[in-house]
């Protein structure tokens, strides 16, 4: 079968063994296998392709059909369920042997098939997609910021970063209520915000959620908060994170709350919480999607990805 894996030649389409089934003693037995329909391509995955990063089948954003016809988004958070986090609804937290992430240094949803745990699988609600699905991933990343940020009622959000995370928490926010702002770099990405609701930044805000993850949108978020505002740290640091210092943060008193991946609260699972959004407001994906390529196209998908000036937001392999 055909899968997308990072070489010393960069992103090909190569040819890997079916997948049969998982190891023994895994968590959730043996297996379900599932038939991609679509993987979305992540910044991370643009990331670790600039810096030569191989060794598993790409994809953290993916869904598809089983054996019976039946769509589901495959969660990619791999857990043991027996830790204190993950009884208390953290399992991207997870402290147990084995947990990570499917696509992650692990083989992921860029192939035409997975064998995944069963305990990863939503069935999807019937007015979503299959093809827009794996959109539920990033999502849920931005619905999860959104709960860690706590904003009150009457409080001013803003989202800084353009890019799917930081549009698709500007699509949360409206969803549920809140006003929010954006504050992107290319004018595609404005575009994408004003069809989703957003406003443009003006003035102080109570809350920033930093969707960029670069020094620059870090000082921006400070600069824009309000004094006593909240900052919801949502881009990837691969090093350090630098906060600004005490000219700006402890002048302010900001507090800045960390914020990564997705869990569960209440018993319930907020992938399955975006699954109803983006069911509910299927333009949402029709603003972020704007690329599909075939999987014998992925190096061309990956170069559109990687560039912000090409007007791509989501760019999406369909195996």
């Amino acid at each position: 079968m055909r899968a997308v894996v990072n070489t010393d030649a960069g992103i090909r389409t190569v040819e890997v063994d079916e997948p049969e089934r998982l190891p023994d003693g895994a968590p959730g037995g043996a297996g379900v296998r599932i038939s991609v329909a679509a993987a979305g391509i992540c910044g991370t995955d643009v990331q670790f392709v600039g810096a030569g990063i191989t060794g598993f089948v790409y994809g953290h954003e993916f869904a598809g059909v089983d054996d019976n016809g039946t769509a589901y988004f495959v969660e990619p958070t791999l857990y043991g369920g027996t830790c204190e986090e993950c009884r208390a609804g953290h399992p991207q937290r997870c402290v147990e042997p084995g947990h990570g992430n499917l696509g992650v240094f692990s083989d992921g949803g860029m192939a035409e098939t997975v064998v995944v745990p069963e305990y990863t699988l939503l069935e999807l609600p019937p007015r979503l997609d299959v093809r827009d699905a794996g959109l539920i991933e990033p999502g849920a990343v931005a619905w999860h910021a959104l709960r860690r940020a706590q904003v009150r009622p009457g409080e001013r959000l803003l989202v800084v970063g353009g890019a799917t995370i930081g549009l698709l928490a500007a699509a949360a926010a409206r969803y549920q209520g809140i006003d929010v702002d954006v504050e992107a770099r290319h004018p595609h990405q404005l575009a994408a915000a004003d069809k989703l609701g957003a406003g443009r930044p003006s003035g102080a805000y109570d809350v920033v959620i930093d969707a960029a993850g670069g020094e620059s949108s870090l000082a921006r978020s400070a600069e824009a908060a309000r004094r006593g505002g909240r900052i919801v740290s949502l881009g990837v640091y691969l090093d350090k994170m630098p906060v600004p210092g005490s000219a700006v943060s402890q002048v302010k008193e900001l507090t800045y709350v960390n914020s990564i991946s997705y869990g569960r609260h209440d018993g319930v699972r907020e992938v399955g919480e975006v699954a109803s959004m983006l069911a509910e407001q299927p333009d949402i994906a029709r603003t972020l999607i704007t690329h599909r390529y075939p999987i014998e196209e992925a190096r061309e998908a990956f170069r559109v990805a990687a560039d912000r000036k090409a007007g791509a937001i989501k760019v999406v392999i369909e195996p």
